[in-house]
């Protein structure tokens, strides 16, 4: 047993480089063979690997706590609001789709607002009735991936291709926000997308396929090339799919928790609902779905709760808003810069 240990010390590198590789390639085939995959197999196949999953990652999730740390330069929420309480939504098939305005509704008769995020070129076709009625009311319509396959990151040119299709869709939807599928994501890639944000990466989820964490329950800026770059949206609550679908919740606690801990932190309460997955008016949900009872009554705890104490904003206000404090922050230091200068001169 000694002589195993000692080996995998001595070559720790190339064990987790071949780990990786074999990883990479799993998903690959998984992708590959998904769309022939019967619904149970795959349900099933989801449930099993988050179970396994959760067993061994109790100490960093629901909350990492090293996320709790203000940036360089944070100078806090507008109106001195201690956090901010973000919704999003994620439309990834035609029963998804057909549920875009009941949810929304929903929303309305709540006070709160969101975006809705559509696959423009996957299993369904999004009117442009549908993105002004939206937009009319409040909401943001954003775009999510390009297919929704797991392929866009394949390969650079592969992305590339598909980086033209997006933009063309950005364009024409006046969209400024992007999230890629399954929240695959390569940060310097996203430079070729004409974003104004992404919202493709976490804090903490260790049951997505790519568990590499922002890290912070912040928006970050990502550098691009000559001084560019885009506003970086992690989410930071638990994805409805993860605990009512694959852990089969029943209730709201980690929801709670969880913004709890943010709220002490002031960070960004950002949270990821597919109306893929909500039934209403009382149905009997199916195995993929939960209740929207339960979104409902999380949202109406947050607003009874947290009454005055955060910034409800859509997703593009916040990129907005995190951009000009970060262009504050550097104006402030080249001032001062400036006026030292002036000082030593």
């Amino acid at each position: 047993m000694s002589a195993v240990w000692t080996y995998i010390r001595t070559h720790w590198f190339s064990i987790s480089l071949i780990l990786g590789v074999v990883w990479f390639a799993a998903l690959r085939v998984y992708y590959w063979v998904k769309p022939w995959m019967p619904n149970l197999v795959h349900l099933n196949l989801r449930r099993w690997w988050a179970k396994r999953t959760l067993q061994r990652c109790n100490s960093d999730w629901p909350i990492l706590e090293s996320a709790g740390v203000k940036p360089s330069g944070w100078s806090g929420w507008p109106d001195k609001h201690n956090f901010a309480f973000i919704l999003t939504h994620d439309v990834e098939s035609q029963r998804g789709l057909d549920r875009v305005k009941q949810l929304a509704e929903l929303e309305i008769s709540l006070g709160v607002r969101s975006s809705f995020n559509f696959v423009p070129e996957g299993h369904y076709q999004v009117s442009k009735e549908l993105r002004t009625w939206l937009v009319d009311r409040g909401f943001e319509v954003g775009v999510h991936d390009h297919r929704h396959d797991g392929h866009l990151y394949r390969s650079r040119s592969h992305f590339l291709a598909g980086a033209e299709r997006i933009n063309f869709f950005l364009k024409e939807w006046d969209a400024v926000g992007f999230r890629s599928g399954f929240m695959f994501h390569k940060l310097d890639w996203i430079h070729d997308l004409n974003v104004l944000y992404d919202a493709s990466t976490f804090d903490t989820d260790p049951f997505e396929p790519q568990p590499d964490s922002a890290r912070t329950i912040f928006p970050f800026w990502v550098h691009g090339r000559n001084g560019n770059g885009y506003v970086e949206l992690p989410y930071t609550l638990v994805q409805d799919s993860t605990l009512f679908v694959m852990l089969e919740a029943k209730a709201i606690d980690i929801w709670k928790r969880k913004l709890e801990w943010i709220a002490s932190r002031g960070g960004m309460a950002l949270l990821t609902v597919h109306p893929d997955y909500v039934t209403f008016d009382g149905q009997e949900p199916q195995r993929d779905e939960y209740p929207v009872a339960h979104y409902a009554e999380f949202i109406s705890w947050v607003k009874q709760t947290y009454s005055g104490q955060f910034w409800h904003a859509i997703p593009r206000e916040v990129a907005e808003f995190y951009r000009k404090q970060r262009q504050n922050v550097i104006s402030g230091l080249l001032a001062l810069n400036s006026s030292g200068l002036l000082l030593a001169l």
